[in-house]
């Protein structure tokens, strides 16, 4: 199972999983509230992840 880096508030983890969606299970983050980016890239849900990619959450804003 690939291990990557995970950036998320300032802080940084190391996880084993296959995609996004099974991260965002094992951080109990809920993907409305959040982008995710890949070495840079917006990605989605389903993107399968690699070694060494560096994964990095951020939180979306909005306001009225």
């Amino acid at each position: 199972m690939p291990k990557f880096i995970l950036e998320k508030e300032g802080a940084t983890k190391q996880l084993e999983v296959i995609t996004l969606k099974e991260a965002y299970q094992k951080l109990k983050i809920n993907p409305t509230t959040v982008l995710a980016t890949r070495n840079n890239e917006l990605i989605i849900e389903s993107t399968k992840l690699k070694p060494k990619d560096e994964i990095k959450i951020i939180p979306v804003i909005s306001g009225g």
